[in-house]
């Protein structure tokens, strides 16, 4: 397999942070592999993608050292009796950072992102029941100084979701 460069996805100049490492194609067969089986071993994605052992075991941790990927479990959140998900758009009103990092330590949201549009921040809760949400919304997210309104949106069945976006 040739290595030739891939056009990285440089980060906003605006936000303190440096471009993003530039990936080449037999890093993203790799990345691939992986993640058709996180638990693939080396020699095999060394076999598909025409490097040795050794050489992909570098390459998998030079790319977990740049924070390319992360090798994890991913679980069926109603499996493990999490049988509530929802996406909440909150408006807010002055410094969106607090607010984020408020969000970011809660167990319950899985996502947080900053938006622009209707919302400022968007985030996804993994919750046990209504009652769960209920909570997390009214009594946690509601009372963080700044957060203007919510609007929810359920998750009434989840139709796709998958990790396989990074290396289109």
């Amino acid at each position: 397999m040739q290595s030739e460069p891939v056009a990285s996805r440089s980060a906003d100049p605006r936000n303190g942070i440096g471009s993003s490492p530039t990936i080449d194609a037999v890093s993203l067969a790799i990345i691939e592999q992986l993640q058709e089986d996180g638990r693939r071993p080396y020699a095999a994605i060394g076999k598909a993608v025409g490097l040795s052992e050794a050489a992909v075991r570098q390459r998998v941790q030079k790319l977990l050292d740049q924070g390319v990927m992360q090798i994890v479990a991913v679980t069926d959140p109603l499996t493990v009796g999490l049988r509530r998900q929802a996406m909440v758009g909150i408006t807010a009103e002055g410094d969106l950072d607090p607010i984020a990092d408020a969000l970011t330590a809660m167990a319950e949201c899985e996502y947080v992102v900053m938006t622009a549009g209707s919302f400022d921040l968007m985030v996804e809760i993994v919750c046990e029941d209504d009652d769960h949400l209920l909570e997390v919304i009214n009594k946690r997210i509601r009372a963080l100084p700044g957060v203007r309104s919510t609007e929810s949106f359920v998750y009434l069945k989840l139709k796709k979701q998958t990790y396989m976006w990074g290396t289109r």
